[in-house]
Protein backbone atom coordinates (compact mmCIF):
# COMPACT_ATOMS: atom_id res chain seq x y z
CA UNK A 1 0.00 0.00 0.00
CA UNK A 2 1.21 3.37 -0.54
CA UNK A 3 2.12 6.11 1.75
CA UNK A 4 -1.24 6.73 3.85
CA UNK A 5 -0.59 10.34 4.12
CA UNK A 6 -0.79 10.57 0.59
CA UNK A 7 -4.37 9.18 0.24
CA UNK A 8 -6.69 11.97 -1.34
CA UNK A 9 -9.89 12.72 -2.39
CA UNK A 10 -11.00 10.49 -5.65
CA UNK A 11 -13.53 12.07 -8.21
CA UNK A 12 -15.87 10.97 -10.90
CA UNK A 13 -15.38 8.56 -12.79
CA UNK A 14 -12.55 7.29 -11.41
CA UNK A 15 -13.37 3.80 -11.89
CA UNK A 16 -12.70 2.49 -8.31
CA UNK A 17 -16.15 4.48 -7.30
CA UNK A 18 -17.81 2.08 -9.43
CA UNK A 19 -16.12 -1.18 -8.31
CA UNK A 20 -18.26 -3.52 -5.33
CA UNK A 21 -15.37 -3.14 -2.64
CA UNK A 22 -13.44 -5.88 -0.78
CA UNK A 23 -14.01 -7.15 2.57
CA UNK A 24 -11.25 -6.46 5.08
CA UNK A 25 -9.85 -9.43 6.47
CA UNK A 26 -7.74 -8.52 9.38
CA UNK A 27 -8.42 -4.91 11.22
CA UNK A 28 -4.74 -3.91 11.84
CA UNK A 29 -2.93 -0.68 12.05
CA UNK A 30 -2.68 -0.11 8.46
CA UNK A 31 -6.27 -0.42 8.40
CA UNK A 32 -6.56 2.26 11.93
CA UNK A 33 -4.07 4.31 9.51
CA UNK A 34 -6.46 4.86 6.63
CA UNK A 35 -9.59 5.14 8.85
CA UNK A 36 -7.69 7.89 10.56
CA UNK A 37 -6.15 9.27 7.10
CA UNK A 38 -10.33 9.05 5.84
CA UNK A 39 -11.86 10.85 9.04
CA UNK A 40 -8.77 13.73 8.31
CA UNK A 41 -9.72 13.93 4.63
CA UNK A 42 -13.44 14.29 5.72
CA UNK A 43 -13.12 17.06 7.92
CA UNK A 44 -10.45 18.93 5.52
CA UNK A 45 -13.51 18.68 2.76
CA UNK A 46 -16.05 19.28 5.30
CA UNK A 47 -18.11 16.03 4.68
CA UNK A 48 -20.65 13.82 6.97
CA UNK A 49 -19.17 10.86 5.39
CA UNK A 50 -16.38 9.27 3.58
CA UNK A 51 -15.97 5.36 1.99
CA UNK A 52 -12.47 3.82 1.37
CA UNK A 53 -13.50 4.14 -2.61
CA UNK A 54 -13.39 7.68 -2.36
CA UNK A 55 -9.82 8.08 -1.65
CA UNK A 56 -9.07 5.56 -4.37
CA UNK A 57 -8.93 1.78 -1.83
CA UNK A 58 -11.49 -0.75 -2.98
CA UNK A 59 -11.88 -1.77 0.73
CA UNK A 60 -15.80 -1.87 2.65
CA UNK A 61 -14.87 0.62 5.46
CA UNK A 62 -16.42 4.14 5.84
CA UNK A 63 -16.00 6.82 8.11
CA UNK A 64 -18.91 9.18 9.26
CA UNK A 65 -19.49 12.15 11.76
CA UNK A 66 -23.13 14.24 11.11
CA UNK A 67 -22.59 16.57 14.13
CA UNK A 68 -25.41 17.21 16.43
CA UNK A 69 -27.69 20.36 15.64
CA UNK A 70 -30.70 21.77 17.98
CA UNK A 71 -31.75 23.78 14.73
CA UNK A 72 -32.23 20.86 12.64
CA UNK A 73 -33.05 18.24 15.68
CA UNK A 74 -29.86 15.92 15.13
CA UNK A 75 -28.74 14.29 18.25
CA UNK A 76 -26.72 11.66 19.05
CA UNK A 77 -28.15 10.94 22.37
CA UNK A 78 -31.81 9.89 21.34
CA UNK A 79 -32.85 6.32 20.59
CA UNK A 80 -32.31 6.04 17.78
CA UNK A 81 -29.07 8.72 17.52
CA UNK A 82 -29.45 10.89 14.13
CA UNK A 83 -25.82 11.97 15.19
CA UNK A 84 -22.29 11.28 16.33
CA UNK A 85 -20.80 13.29 19.04
CA UNK A 86 -17.28 12.13 17.41
CA UNK A 87 -16.07 10.74 14.02
CA UNK A 88 -17.00 6.89 13.92
CA UNK A 89 -15.25 4.04 11.82
CA UNK A 90 -17.02 0.81 10.40
CA UNK A 91 -15.51 -1.77 8.79
CA UNK A 92 -17.23 -4.42 6.74
CA UNK A 93 -20.27 -2.98 7.42
CA UNK A 94 -23.90 -4.81 7.04
CA UNK A 95 -27.47 -2.59 6.91
CA UNK A 96 -30.76 -4.27 7.64
CA UNK A 97 -34.35 -3.27 8.92
CA UNK A 98 -34.55 -0.57 6.77
CA UNK A 99 -37.50 1.11 8.01
CA UNK A 100 -40.89 1.69 5.50
CA UNK A 101 -40.89 5.35 5.71
CA UNK A 102 -39.05 6.99 2.93
CA UNK A 103 -37.91 10.54 2.69
CA UNK A 104 -36.13 12.80 0.00
CA UNK A 105 -33.61 14.91 1.17
CA UNK A 106 -30.77 16.73 -1.12
CA UNK A 107 -27.50 14.63 -0.82
CA UNK A 108 -24.28 15.75 -1.92
CA UNK A 109 -21.07 13.96 -2.39
CA UNK A 110 -17.29 14.62 -2.07
CA UNK A 111 -16.56 12.73 -5.13
CA UNK A 112 -19.08 14.46 -7.19
CA UNK A 113 -18.28 18.07 -6.55
CA UNK A 114 -20.81 21.03 -7.17
CA UNK A 115 -23.67 17.97 -7.88
CA UNK A 116 -26.31 18.03 -5.62
CA UNK A 117 -29.92 16.16 -6.02
CA UNK A 118 -32.65 14.60 -4.25
CA UNK A 119 -32.40 11.19 -3.28
CA UNK A 120 -34.88 9.03 -1.57
CA UNK A 121 -33.99 7.09 1.56
CA UNK A 122 -35.16 5.04 4.06
CA UNK A 123 -35.59 7.40 7.75
CA UNK A 124 -34.07 4.72 9.42
CA UNK A 125 -31.64 1.54 9.36
CA UNK A 126 -29.55 -0.73 11.14
CA UNK A 127 -25.65 -0.91 10.77
CA UNK A 128 -23.79 -4.28 11.91
CA UNK A 129 -19.88 -3.33 11.77
CA UNK A 130 -16.69 -3.82 13.09
CA UNK A 131 -14.55 -0.86 15.24
CA UNK A 132 -11.67 0.47 14.48
CA UNK A 133 -9.96 -2.90 17.54
CA UNK A 134 -11.91 -5.04 15.36
CA UNK A 135 -14.64 -5.42 18.21
CA UNK A 136 -18.39 -6.17 15.95
CA UNK A 137 -21.34 -4.00 17.33
CA UNK A 138 -24.66 -3.13 15.70
CA UNK A 139 -26.45 0.51 15.75
CA UNK A 140 -29.57 1.70 15.30
CA UNK A 141 -30.15 5.02 13.33
CA UNK A 142 -32.42 7.91 11.85
CA UNK A 143 -32.31 11.22 10.57
CA UNK A 144 -28.97 12.22 8.21
CA UNK A 145 -26.72 9.63 10.39
CA UNK A 146 -28.81 6.85 8.73
CA UNK A 147 -29.12 8.71 5.39
CA UNK A 148 -25.12 8.93 6.06
CA UNK A 149 -24.85 5.24 6.15
CA UNK A 150 -26.96 4.68 3.34
CA UNK A 151 -24.63 7.20 1.01
CA UNK A 152 -21.55 5.50 1.99
CA UNK A 153 -22.59 1.89 2.24
CA UNK A 154 -23.72 2.71 -1.51
CA UNK A 155 -19.97 3.87 -2.16
CA UNK A 156 -19.09 0.14 -0.82
CA UNK A 157 -21.27 -1.21 -3.54
CA UNK A 158 -20.37 0.85 -6.50
CA UNK A 159 -23.42 3.40 -6.67
CA UNK A 160 -23.34 6.67 -6.54
CA UNK A 161 -26.11 9.42 -5.94
CA UNK A 162 -26.62 10.53 -9.41
CA UNK A 163 -27.45 6.48 -9.69
CA UNK A 164 -30.13 7.08 -6.93
CA UNK A 165 -31.38 10.31 -7.84
CA UNK A 166 -34.84 11.41 -8.94
CA UNK A 167 -35.57 11.81 -12.12
CA UNK A 168 -35.73 15.70 -11.66
CA UNK A 169 -32.19 15.93 -10.39
CA UNK A 170 -30.54 13.53 -12.59
CA UNK A 171 -31.78 16.39 -15.96
CA UNK A 172 -30.40 19.22 -13.86
CA UNK A 173 -27.27 17.84 -13.04
CA UNK A 174 -26.71 15.94 -16.50
CA UNK A 175 -24.25 19.01 -17.62
CA UNK A 176 -21.93 18.74 -14.60
CA UNK A 177 -22.14 15.28 -15.22
CA UNK A 178 -21.04 15.37 -18.54
CA UNK A 179 -18.21 18.14 -17.49
CA UNK A 180 -16.67 15.59 -14.74
CA UNK A 181 -16.75 12.88 -17.51
CA UNK A 182 -14.64 14.67 -20.17
CA UNK A 183 -12.16 16.05 -17.55
CA UNK A 184 -12.24 12.37 -16.21
CA UNK A 185 -10.92 11.07 -19.45
CA UNK A 186 -9.00 13.97 -20.81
Amino acid sequence: MRDVSELDITTYPEPVLRERAAAIPAVNDDVRAVAQRMIEVMHRLEGIGLAAPQIGLSWRMFVAHVHEDEEDGRFADTDPPSATLQPEVYINPVLSDFSPEREPFNEGCLSLPKIRGEVIRPTSVTITALDPHGNPFTRRATGLLARCWQHEMDHLDGVLIIDRMTQMSRLKNRQLVRELERRGNA
